[in-house]
């Protein structure tokens, strides 16, 4: 059995140069989630000036939107939505400091090219994984735009939450096919 690099957050320079295209990696610690919407938001609140939900440096944004909670436990169903959607928004997002994102699908050129100028990283998460996801987070907040519901920006604490590299800080990209060995 291949055994796992457990990664943790806040993401440093050091811990994203040692990452490559299609290795899977656990992730612990805190990331938050935001989905269009509260990018939407986000994007209003930094042209206006004003400071965003959560700080950026070294973080991570998992495109998500939990279902309802179950009673007893800290989150419901969680898992990846189409990253794509957020393209518009993640270049900014990087350039401000944001050091990763978790979704699903392809991403554009622009933020492939914002992820390799920022030393940044993609992850994809595997999508129907959404009710595993959800046994990984061990703690939920919300942090902003609590009236979006699922969409609302929320802080998770994770333990070992299992995510591919899709697009490494060198830009090389999973979804382009073939990986060097």
């Amino acid at each position: 059995m291949v055994k796992l690099q457990e990664i943790f957050t806040p993401l440093t320079d050091d811990t994203i140069n040692s990452l490559i295209c299609g290795q899977m990696v656990y992730i612990t610690g805190e990331i938050y989630t935001a989905r269009d919407l509260a990018h939407g938001r986000i994007m209003d609140m930094l042209k206006n000036g004003e400071q965003p939900p959560f700080d950026f440096n070294g973080n991570i944004v998992f495109y998500a939107g939990p279902s309802p909670t179950p009673t007893g436990f800290p989150i419901g169903s969680i898992g990846p939505t189409t990253a794509g959607r957020m393209d518009l928004y993640a270049p900014e997002l990087i350039s401000r400091g944001l050091k990763a994102m978790i979704g699903k699908g392809l991403r554009s050129t622009d933020v492939r090219e914002a992820i390799k100028a920022h030393n940044g990283i993609y992850f994809a998460a595997i999508g129907g994984i959404a009710a595993l996801m959800s046994k990984c987070v061990t703690h939920v907040e919300t942090v902003a735009f609590d009236d979006l519901g699922t969409e609302a920006v929320r802080r998770l604490k994770i333990e070992k939450m299992p995510v591919i590299v899709a697009i490494d800080n060198q830009g090389k990209c999973i979804y382009d096919g073939k990986l060097e060995d």
